[in-house]
């Protein structure tokens, strides 16, 4: 068995998520402390309470779902034994979980990070307001195409490969809206999403240079076991290397298809998601080849991890 931990982005969140962990759990509960210390936010009572409005703001949002994340991850971590991960990797923001996991960042600087990475994409969302829009049924070239087929004054990209047939594309409202129906000429289904901010598009890439020079204040360690990086598709052990990814990965598109394909080509059979719902494991199905044999598995409760260890023969 080769285990592959992932953890989810902006997109996956609920009210209450976490919170049964914390409730059992004394070190589930010091991690939403410490979350609430580094960022300076009240994040157990916004989860908890809400309102679904202000916790979808990025500012508040990037740290409410890397805090419970964490929390997930320290509820398995401490159960898996001498069971071994053998890899990390995290869709968007999910990704500096997964540098925690794997040991590169520590969770008080980890926390730091996505407070500072959302303020500052809710600041250029502001100033450079856009979209997002899932495009359902079409290959990453055919998006591809469809996009340099315009040309509006707009801004458009292709900004989240998701799976083969499920492409995100990010921009101005303007250039979405002219892109869309081409992308439905060709068969596509086009889905807006509920997001203010054109991530991981260069509407948000002046947020790049403020951050870089924020994370150089923080210390980055080998990882402890490989990471896969939404900039790359592939693995990096240079902590200056894994810095400039980061910061570059704001406004690059995050190459998820291939991360879980490489993943799969390297070996890994079981695929843990870690953190709220159940994005990451629906895509899997849609990724990986058939005749394939995979388990993938999710928890954000108690009872879930207890159902996933289950599975993987771990009392």
């Amino acid at each position: 068995m080769k285990i592959a931990v992932l953890f989810p982005g902006q997109g996956s969140q609920f009210l209450g998520m976490g919170r049964e962990f914390i409730e059992q759990d004394s070190d589930c509960r010091e991690m939403m402390r410490l979350g609430e210390e580094a960022c300076g936010l009240p994040l157990e009572a916004l989860i908890n309470d809400g309102p679904m409005e202000e916790l979808t703001r990025n500012a508040k949002l990037q740290p409410a779902i890397t805090v419970t994340n964490l929390i997930c991850w320290t509820a398995l971590k401490k159960l898996l034994g001498d069971v071994k991960v053998s890899c990390f990797a995290g869709h968007s923001l999910g990704e500096y979980s997964a540098l925690c996991a794997a040991g590169v960042l520590s969770p008080t600087d980890t926390l730091r990070l996505v407070a500072k990475r959302g303020a500052l994409m809710e600041r250029e969302g502001a100033a450079n307001p856009g979209g997002m829009r899932a495009v359902v049924g079409l290959s990453i070239e055919a998006v591809e195409d469809v996009l340099a087929s315009y040309d509006g004054s707009g801004v458009v990209t292709a900004a989240n490969h998701n799976t083969p047939e499920q492409i995100v594309i990010s921009g101005s409202m303007d250039a979405l809206d002219a892109v869309s129906p081409l992308a439905e000429a060709k068969g596509a289904k086009v889905i807006p999403l509920n997001v203010s901010v054109a991530n991981h598009s260069p509407l948000v890439a002046n947020a790049v240079p403020e951050f870089s020079s924020f994370m150089n204040s923080i210390e980055f360690k080998v990882p402890g076991a490989p990471v896969y990086f939404n900039v790359s598709a592939a693995v990096s052990s240079d902590p200056d290397q894994i810095r400039d990814m980061m910061g570059r990965q704001i406004a690059s598109r995050v190459r998820w298809c291939e991360i879980i394909t490489a993943m799969i080509n390297d070996g890994v059979d079981t695929f843990i998601e870690v953190g709220p719902k159940t994005v990451l494991k629906g895509m899997m199905r849609k990724i990986k080849p058939k005749g394939v044999e995979i388990t993938a598995l999710q928890f954000d409760t108690p009872d879930a991890l207890a159902g996933c260890l289950e599975k993987l023969s771990i009392s």
